[in-house]
């Protein structure tokens, strides 16, 4: 390996980790405290004396070998004042396994096949959270990977998910886990096919005109199975070292490594990270894991925990992505209902795209799982429909379930309703109501995966997807796509749904009745009536007014015995309005409605 010149090819190559070009590998690495630095692997029989790395500016090292090429092991031999050590990659793009070494990876040697794919309209978006490992197994004590995924998305084609969220696919301990204790930020699971296997899930998704969005994790990384820890041998107070705060902003619920968000080459990691799925990847958007401890040490809004530094860094990468990828999304986790978590970063927000709405799961999940109907209050769903950041209603995503929210001690709707028996009549019928608000309010819609099976239980990394269900729950599945479809006005019926517009027709605390009208422009084919019943009460004659007269469909009742044998199928009938006042608007008509359901109404153009 020659030794560092003004035309060395180094010199010429720029970025980190192990970087393919025509005249071999260049391996840079950031180890300030390092006295000398080489990298070994199967190229050069592991000598640690063979390739011997040049110091450059800022405590970076780098060499090109000739020698090494796609698919070689390696990993650096650091020699430094705390002693010898052989160190992972911290931008290994493929590793043999946590614990494994590095392997180099050539991101040009995939073909794309001059793939192209627009990303749905954000408005349009419905999104499906999956997590790998558990989504499609084939065999028993093994995780799913991308591949037996794949073989899936024709389904949620067909339901008409047209976003799939990816919870962490980065390498972490074993082949079990949620997925949040990366230990190889840069590196695929290598237990869900490595990088390789990840394209080919983006490719097939994008052909089939579903967009992926992936979650990462930048408030902790680990904290086992990680070479980042100590990386060069220097540490303060028993700290991780160059790449963590060594004092007492590292504190996490989850280990003491939170990244220094105040160091250059930390701060460049994490962006770089963020980066590369978008561009060598293509990935459609980001979801950043909880938030609030990147901001701030205890997430507690304490202004003295306020971590400043990992402000700015949010708001340089998603800067930097709503200005080069302005279609691609990111959303936040944070959970604290701010709008400055989806306020620009030029009026000095933090630039999310969109953000996990609090306001919207937490009170419509109590109101659905409460077991009395005395103790359904309309006017906390009424909030929960009409609350929106910034006045935009997209920049929230709204749901019932999620991987937090069916698991550490909660469960999914279903089973939360009914303990140990979601296949009963009340659990299906308000797991129904409750699917039905998430996908005609006003937000960006998310299931979580299993929702549409009807899941028991809680999610475990252990326990995968059942998919006999959904011969078993065909029904219950067909309900959950003809809401996607008309939230997506696949038939042209139903735009209003796509809109940022929401009126609440009526509020009937007494009798748990709720109905709104949504709209985009407004008129035929683009004003959607929906009425819910929270109650398991009949009403066979319930006046409400419409926004406008004339003849009005039924598009779509919940109540429907195609959905579910045990539902009661009281025939709901399309509307010629009266010309009687109501609810303060100019038409009314008089509807019936089946317990714990909802129906919907729009006029053909």
């Amino acid at each position: 390996m020659q030794q560092l010149e003004e035309d060395s090819t180094q010199e010429k190559v720029a970025g980190m980790g192990a970087i393919c070009h025509s005249e071999g590998v260049c391996f840079r690495v950031w180890a300030p405290h390092a006295e000398s630095v080489s990298v070994v692997g199967t190229f050069n029989d592991w000598n640690d004396s063979a390739d011997v790395l040049t110091r450059e500016e800022n405590g970076h090292w780098a060499g090109n070998s000739e020698k090494a090429k796609a698919g070689d092991e390696y990993k650096y031999f650091l020699k430094t004042p705390f002693g010898d050590f052989y160190r992972n990659d911290p931008y290994a793009l493929k590793v043999t396994s946590s614990i494994g070494n590095g392997v180099i990876y050539d991101h040009a040697s995939f073909d794309w096949e001059n793939r192209e794919f627009n990303m749905p309209s954000w408005n349009e978006l419905v999104i499906y959270e999956m997590h790998i490992g558990t989504f499609n197994v084939k065999e028993e004590g093994k995780p799913g990977n991308f591949y037996t995924a794949m073989e899936r998305l024709p389904y949620l084609q067909e339901l008409g998910i047209n976003a799939v969220e990816i919870m962490p696919a980065f390498e972490f301990p074993g082949g079990l886990s949620w997925g949040y204790n990366p230990s190889h930020p840069f590196a695929i699971e290598s237990d869900y096919g490595g990088p390789e296997a990840f394209k080919e899930f983006i490719k097939t998704a994008h052909d089939l005109g579903i967009a992926v969005i992936l979650d990462v994790v930048y408030n902790h990384f680990g904290p086992s199975d990680l070479d980042l820890w100590q990386f060069d041998g220097w540490q303060e107070n028993e700290g991780g070292g160059i790449y963590f705060y060594n004092d007492w902003r590292s504190e996490t619920p989850w280990g003491n490594t939170r990244p220094d968000y105040g160091r250059g080459e930390v701060r460049q990691y994490i962006h770089d990270n963020a980066i590369m799925w978008l561009e060598e990847y293509r990935v459609d958007g980001l979801r950043m894991d909880m938030v609030p401890y990147i901001r701030n040490v205890k997430a507690d809004g304490n202004p003295g925990n306020d971590i400043e530094e990992g402000l700015s860094l949010i708001q340089w990468i998603n800067g930097e992505i709503k200005s080069k990828y302005p279609h691609k999304i990111t959303i936040a986790e944070d959970m604290h209902s701010l709008n400055s978590i989806t306020n620009s970063v030029e009026s000095g927000g933090l630039g999310y795209g969109s953000q996990w709405d609090a306001q919207f799961v937490h009170p419509v999940r109590e109101t659905i799982i409460a077991q009395h109907d005395e103790d359904r209050d309309m006017e906390v769903v009424v909030k929960a429909i009409t609350h929106r950041y910034n006045n935009d209603v997209f920049e929230r995503i709204i749901y019932t379930e999620s991987h937090d929210e069916v698991a550490n001690g909660q469960a999914r709707v279903a089973e939360e309703i009914a303990n140990g028996d979601v296949n009963n009549w009340y659990s299906k019928k308000r797991a129904a109501l409750g699917v039905a608000l998430v996908l005609t309010a006003p937000g960006i819609p998310m299931l979580f995966q299993g929702q549409t099976l009807l899941e028991d239980k809680w999610f475990s990394d252990t326990d995968p997807l059942d998919w006999s269900r959904l011969e078993m729950f065909a029904g219950f599945a067909n309900l959950h796509r003809d809401l996607i479809h008309l939230r997506r006005n696949q038939t042209g019926t139903s735009n209003g749904l796509t809109g940022q517009h929401v009126q609440i027709i009526r509020t009937d605390n007494e009798k748990k009745v709720l109905a709104m009208h949504r709209w985009k422009d407004g008129g035929p084919g683009d004003s959607v009536v929906v009425v819910f019943n929270f109650s398991a009460q009949v009403y066979d004659a319930y006046t409400i007014g419409f926004p406008s007269g004339g003849h009005w469909k039924a598009r779509f009742n919940s109540d429907w015995r195609g959905y579910d044998e045990e539902f009661s199928d009281q025939e709901v009938f399309d509307q010629e309005m009266q010309d009687e006042a109501c609810d303060d608007l100019p038409q009314s008509a008089t509807l019936k409605l089946a317990p714990y359901s909802v129906v919907i109404y729009s006029q053909d153009k």
